[in-house]
């Protein structure tokens, strides 16, 4: 055993998405040194985007990677997700029913943000964006950091999404795809009349030019109310149900207008469809609704181990019809804390645990990624 590795693992992670996020929880359960990185100036600087559906993957590696008194708070404000899916017409008329789906839960990303940043404190450093790194001759990183900082670990995880500076170093022959089209995300307070739109798992719309997906985020408890009572150190946002939903065109809708603007703009795509729908556009929260530009990351070949590595969109990035983008990056992040707690302990070198971790991610990750472009002309409207 090296020098390096007797003493004390250090690891940085670009990014605190939820994927870096949770990796770090892990790593701090497991008595491993992590510090976290962050671009923005802060947790709440910009909207968190929408519902997240859980599968038993993401539900599974939340489990192992948080405390369980915030495991048990994030339960407490999900949201139910089970039945069979619906397809509909712009007017309503249900045309058919998907497979079944159970076991999962809804989350709202910044809720589920607000849970993976509590009890980090410090640890996350935000305004101090991962800009590149150098590898030592030691076998260590030094990672060089927007601020003109650096800071030197023995691995440094690359989590820091689609755009990633640490992939683009790593990897500069890696490909992301732009996929053509215009989608739209909105997001809608949930009352009686929206609850109807969505009775079951969720509610495709396919209209004439355009698709419709709808979800509902109906908390199970009050998020603020939930911390309060299972952990008064915890502050969660003041959010309300809404329904989700996203929009499908075949063509540019918009450029960097605000959002008062780009709703203007689809409401006349939506002529002649059920009232009920074109209220729900109307309606849409000018905050937490945004255009949403879908990408995909080409297949890679394992690269090579060594001190850096990656996790979430900024490896293996996917469109979002499968549900599996947010899942999967969850998947990494409570793979790579195990192969890292078994180095921690003794039972392996810091780089053998990083190339399983990187030999089963790239496997089912892209894996993930073909998923959910198979399944993407289902949500994408006829030209």
């Amino acid at each position: 055993m090296t020098e390096r590795e007797e003493r004390d693992m250090k690891v940085i992670v670009a990014g605190a998405g939820i994927g870096g996020l949770c990796l770090a929880q892990g790593l701090v359960r497991a008595g491993i040194d992590v510090r976290v990185y962050e671009r923005e100036p802060a947790a709440d600087s910009r909207y968190q985007g929408f519902r997240i559906a859980l599968n038993e993957h993401g539900l599974g590696a939340l489990r192992d990677c948080l405390p369980p008194r915030l495991y048990r708070l994030l339960d407490a404000v999900t949201g139910p997700l089970a039945g069979r899916p619906r397809v509909v017409d712009q007017h309503l008329t249900e045309l058919r029913r998907l497979d079944p789906t159970d076991g999962g839960a809804a989350a709202d990303r910044r809720v589920l943000r607000e849970v993976l940043l509590a009890g980090l404190g410090e640890r996350v450093e935000f305004g101090r964006a991962v800009t590149g790194y150098a590898e030592l001759p030691d076998g260590t990183v030094e990672v060089h950091l927007s601020d003109g900082g650096s800071a030197v670990a023995d691995l440094l995880v690359g989590a820091d999404g689609v755009g990633s500076a640490v992939r683009r170093r790593l990897l500069p022959e890696a490909r992301v795809v732009d996929i053509p089209g215009n989608s739209l995300l909105g997001r809608t307070p949930l009352t009686e009349r929206f609850a109807a739109l969505v009775p079951d798992f969720g509610t495709l719309v396919q209209g004439p030019g355009l698709t419709m997906l709808l979800g509902r985020m109906e908390f199970r408890r009050p998020p603020r109310l939930a911390a309060a009572e299972l952990a008064p150190e915890v502050e969660l946002p003041d959010t309300d149900s809404y329904l989700r939903w996203v929009v499908t065109l075949p063509e540019q809708l918009t450029g960097d207008d605000d959002w008062a603007t780009v709703r203007d703009r689809l409401l006349p795509l939506l002529d002649g469809w059920h009232p009920d729908l074109v209220e729900l556009v109307r309606r849409s929260d000018v905050v937490n609704s945004s255009p949403l530009t879908l990408r995909y990351t080409e297949p890679l070949p394992h690269w090579g181990t060594g001190p850096v590595t990656l996790l979430g969109d900024a490896i293996h990035a996917m469109p979002p019809s499968a549900g599996k983008g947010a899942n999967t990056a969850l998947r990494d992040a409570a793979l790579l804390c195990r192969t890292l707690t078994d180095a921690h302990r003794g039972g392996t070198g810091l780089r053998e645990a990083v190339e399983v971790y990187e030999h089963e991610m790239l496997a089912y990750g892209f894996a993930a990624v073909a998923e959910s472009l198979e399944q993407l002309p289902n949500f994408t409207p006829s030209r």
